[in-house]
């Protein structure tokens, strides 16, 4: 009586399957987050209402609790879930579905014979979304919002090997804000502030959904292009320079105007790291500079 009481009351799913796999118990976590009543389920093979289920894993792992006693557990980083419940209690998850902890053993008779194995469930979603925007904080300029230097040494660096392993295309852009220090003297560093976010802003909005757009440091900006060559990147530099011209920016009733300088690079075969593609794509922009600003200049 007291155990039944503290069977359903528990803040964790608990799922009792005897040797065919059928459903011996099924506590009121489990009713509540899968809708489904103990009585209705009750005797009914576990794989007929979760064929999902049905998986060497999982399989393998009653195996190994009824024929050897063992403990099995599925952590959420691997498997995100065993059993696939809506995520209703918070909202604004990254989830699709509940983010679950699991594990399943052996319960055993007075004969210390295992008659039945115990699968229990526990709700992380909360701590997996947090761990999940940990992580998104520690790739994303504070700022702007868009990635940030830490993050484009570890793609770049990607995206380098990719190249190299597979011969595929690849391009980066490198611009910053042309007369930057002059918006600063002239209408302070919280209008300064507000042009590189209104410049990341409307680049975000035009780049492609395949490439990265990251701060690589002060009013410099870099845009990683997988899969792209040369003249391609070129035309994609060239969509930047001509949002951020037409572009006019409202700082507290004053319109503000500023244009981009843009240098493109794409990897080649005597480049032999990731700094010598930076290093053209910013020797590149380095030249719009010198012959004007607010214009494209790739590496031939």
């Amino acid at each position: 009586m007291i155990l039944n009481q503290i069977f359903d009351a528990i803040n964790i799913g608990i799922v009792i399957l005897d040797r065919d796999l059928k459903i011996y118990e099924w506590n009121r976590w489990m009713e509540i987050h899968s809708g489904l009543e103990a009585s209705k389920i009750h005797g009914s093979l576990i794989f007929d209402i979760f064929p999902h289920l049905k998986n060497p894993k999982f399989e393998r792992s009653c195996k190994s609790v009824f024929y050897f006693g063992n403990f099995c557990f599925f952590s959420q980083k691997l498997h995100h879930y065993m059993f696939p419940f809506r995520t209703t209690s918070y909202s604004g998850s990254e989830f699709e579905f509940m983010q679950q902890s699991c594990a399943m053993g052996p319960l055993r008779d007075e004969n210390n014979e295992i008659k039945y194995l115990f699968i229990y469930v526990q709700d992380v979603t909360e701590v997996a979304s947090y761990e999940l925007k940990l992580v998104e904080m520690n790739m994303r300029d504070g700022l702007t919002g868009i990635y940030n230097r830490r993050f484009l040494d570890t793609k770049l660096k990607e995206e380098f090997n990719r190249h190299k392993r597979y011969g595929r295309s690849f391009s980066i852009i490198m611009f910053d804000i042309d007369h930057f220090k002059k918006v600063n003297d002239t209408y302070g560093h919280q209008c300064g502030d507000f042009v590189l976010k209104s410049v990341s802003s409307r680049i975000s909005s035009v780049i492609r959904n395949v490439d990265f757009l990251f701060r690589y440091g002060g009013e410099e900006f870099c845009a990683l292009l997988p899969e792209t060559g040369i003249e391609a990147a070129a035309m994609v530099a060239e969509r930047f320079r001509t949002a951020i011209c037409q572009q006019e920016t409202n700082y507290d009733g004053t319109l503000i105007k500023v244009t981009i300088s843009l240098g493109v690079a794409a990897l080649r075969d005597d480049i032999e790291s990731p700094v010598m593609l930076v290093e053209n794509a910013d020797g590149a922009l380095y030249r719009a500079k010198q012959e004007g600003r607010n214009r494209v200049v790739t590496v031939s």
